[in-house]
């Protein structure tokens, strides 16, 4: 995409007044609104501040590009604006900017503002075009300024092209960031350029918004002298095996790029080998993650691989329940309720079988996480051991309790799973140190014989043992959990209903659907989980929330607002906490503590009333699977009303937010 074809003159702005990074965005705003290019002034703010919200565009050097892609954009357009004193925009580096560049794509634009900003981050890199574009006074100079950078990218392009050579040293780069737009661009032209000054060819891969561009050729890997890697998310990895490769932060690609270039060309960056733990020979894209973040990284991996089976059989086993319940049971078979009937019992089964995966699926992909494919199988045989109970020793549970291999007819339920998972995945590194000092030639043998063997005959044994105080954890946890009533179920309702509402999605929302979840083996032939129902009602209040806000205080939303208020009475219902994150985001000290009183709310009463679920998803659509459908939904719209009137009143009325 050329970028003179977006910048338009007229909009234009060479004497930003603004001094706030607000009044900064309204200024660049009411230009565009002005000139026909916006025609909802509130909708496209609302769009540009949500984008902030995640983090500023404000990517330092003094430059800015904020951007939307929305509804109330008529073309496409790059507004240009240059400020004189510069603003405090909440820059990445902290310092005043004064170049920026306000990028507005209709909704049905595709990817034009990811263009848009590839190649602007590749012009703005360039030495002293920054500084020549705080240099002119006239639309016409900005145009010319383009133009004469552009003229000279075709020239660096062509010498490029014919300068990858055996006498020039050759290496390979791949760069990507969270969102894939600006900071991936900046980094392939800071590679390339520097390169250019160190005669070094710097052959660079976008892993962009956009896909992934200049895709590495097998031939150009084979001749690289090393790989560098800047990015902060994953790439793709295998096909460097066997070079020596440097893995940092993008932000090191663009600020520290000869520093990278040279441990490459000083044969100073560890060789990758395509088996072994991205961790160790990888490293993370964002260098050493904490101990904190790495268990959570390792645990998600787990779970969203595991909750599939969880919801799919357990729905399936609920149902079983609730067909013998409207078919009836007689009173004295009521011990066989959910199999009495042919069909329940049909339901029960392959529910079960589902459901029986999902203490192995759990372990086996946080192995699969932290060793990557020789974890799989010494992960699944550690889940499977945690869910049969196997163990070795005293079991106190076992009928005579002697020292011996059993069967202990107490598993040791999630947590043996999740400690299971982890301890694979650390059984299999270290195997992996160990077999170091085999030739390379038994490379193949090592990966399909030595790490499934010594991984599940290590890991078992250790299994054996581990499974012991698991599972009497696991079965005080379980008779805690059971015996809650009164003021204890409320304030493990208020808690973790509350949790749900944090942020939504994230850490603390996920530790508590987590745990919810992880009672449900032990309570779902019993009528379900207390604990299930707190969290699921807890996160279904802030989407429905955002519809009582939206309804009740009409002035203080924009029309694109009142909208998604109403789709969020389907994510409410449906138990999406997500649809209330665009509302969280842009304004957090209102919403999220509005939010978080309703869901502890719902959490507590229903604690407090006891009302078990049986399913772990499914929102409105599984209500029947609750131990009281009329109150679980009374709960819920409390804890919604109050939110919603809490989020409302707080809330500023939409001509203060402009």
């Amino acid at each position: 995409m050329k970028i003179q074809d977006l910048l338009r003159k007229d909009v234009m702005i060479l004497d930003l007044k603004a001094t706030s990074k607000e009044a900064a965005i309204d200024e660049m705003i009411t230009s565009l609104v002005e000139h026909g290019v916006v025609d909802d002034f509130d909708a496209f703010k609302q769009g540009i501040m949500n984008r902030e919200a995640q983090t500023s565009t404000g990517l330092g050097d003094g430059i800015a590009m904020p951007h939307s892609k929305n509804a109330a954009v008529k073309e496409a357009t790059v507004l240009f604006a240059k400020s004189t004193a510069g603003v405090d925009y909440e820059a990445l580096d902290g310092q005043p900017t004064y170049l920026f560049f306000m990028i507005a794509a209709p909704d049905g634009a595709n990817d034009t503002h990811l263009a848009a900003l590839a190649e602007l981050s590749k012009y703005l890199l360039k030495d002293g075009f920054a500084n020549q574009l705080r240099q002119v006074i006239s639309a016409d100079e900005v145009i010319a300024t383009f133009n004469a950078a552009e003229e000279e990218n075709k020239v660096k392009e062509e010498v490029r092209d014919t300068s990858v050579s055996d006498d020039k040293p050759l290496i390979v780069a791949v760069t990507a960031c969270t969102t894939g737009i600006a900071h991936t661009y900046m980094a392939e032209e800071a590679l390339i350029k520097q390169g250019d000054e160190m005669g070094v060819t710097v052959r660079v891969e976008t892993n962009g918004a956009s896909g992934v561009g200049n895709r590495l050729s097998a031939d150009e890997i084979a001749r690289a002298k090393g790989v560098i890697i800047a990015a902060d998310k994953a790439v793709e990895m295998a096909r460097f095996d066997g070079k020596h490769l440097l893995s940092r932060p993008v932000a090191d690609g663009i600020k520290k790029s000869e520093e990278l270039i040279n441990i490459i060309l000083d044969g100073k960056a560890e060789t990758y080998t395509a088996s072994a733990d991205k961790a160790s020979s990888s490293s993370d894209a964002s260098e050493k993650l904490s101990l904190g973040g790495a268990f959570y990284k390792h645990l998600m991996s787990g779970v969203s691989q595991m909750l599939p089976f969880v919801i799919g059989g357990g729905i399936m086993i609920a149902l079983a329940f609730l067909i013998d319940n409207i078919m009836g049971v007689p009173k004295d078979q009521l011990s066989n309720l959910g199999t009495y009937h042919e069909l329940s019992s049909l339901f029960k089964n392959i529910g079960g079988v589902a459901f029986n995966f999902m203490l192995p699926v759990l372990a086996g992909y946080i192995a699969y996480s932290i060793a990557e494919k020789p974890g799989l199988v010494a992960g699944f045989v550690a889940g499977s051991i945690a869910a049969t109970g196997l163990a070795w020793g005293k079991v106190p549970y076992a009928a005579g309790g002697e020292t011996t291999l059993s069967l202990s007819g107490v598993p040791s339920g999630f947590l043996g799973a999740l400690v299971g998972g982890f301890l694979a995945g650390g059984v299999i590194l270290l195997l992996k140190k160990l077999l170091t000092v085999l030739p390379r030639s038994l490379e193949g043998i090592k990966s399909i014989l030595l790490y499934p063997l010594l991984g599940v005959f290590v890991t078992g044994f250790l299994m054996l043992f581990i499974n012991i105080p698991m599972a009497a954890i696991n079965t005080g946890l379980n008779n805690f959990l059971e015996s809650l009533s009164g003021s204890s179920a409320v304030i493990m309702g208020l808690v973790l209903g509350g949790m749900m509402a944090i942020d939504m999605g994230g850490p603390f929302n996920k530790a508590a659907y987590v745990f919810g979840t992880g009672t449900l083996a032990a309570s779902v032939a019993d009528g379900g989980s207390v604990v299930m129902a707190a969290v699921m009602a807890g996160g279904m209040v802030p989407p429905l929330a955002v519809f009582v806000a939206t309804l009740l205080f009409k002035d203080k939303f924009i029309q694109e607002e009142r909208n998604s208020g109403l789709t969020n009475i389907v994510m409410g219902l449906s138990f999406i906490t997500e649809g209330a994150i665009p509302f969280g985001a842009a304004d957090p000290a209102r919403a999220i503590p509005s939010f978080i009183a309703g869901s502890a709310l719902a959490g507590a009463l229903v604690g407090l009333s006891g009302i078990k679920l049986m399913a772990p998803h499914g929102g409105i659509f599984v209500i029947a699977l609750t131990s009281n459908p009329f109150l679980y939904i009374l709960f819920v719209c409390i804890g919604a009303i109050v939110s919603g009137i809490l989020f409302g009143a707080l809330r500023k009325s939409a001509e203060h937010r402009q």
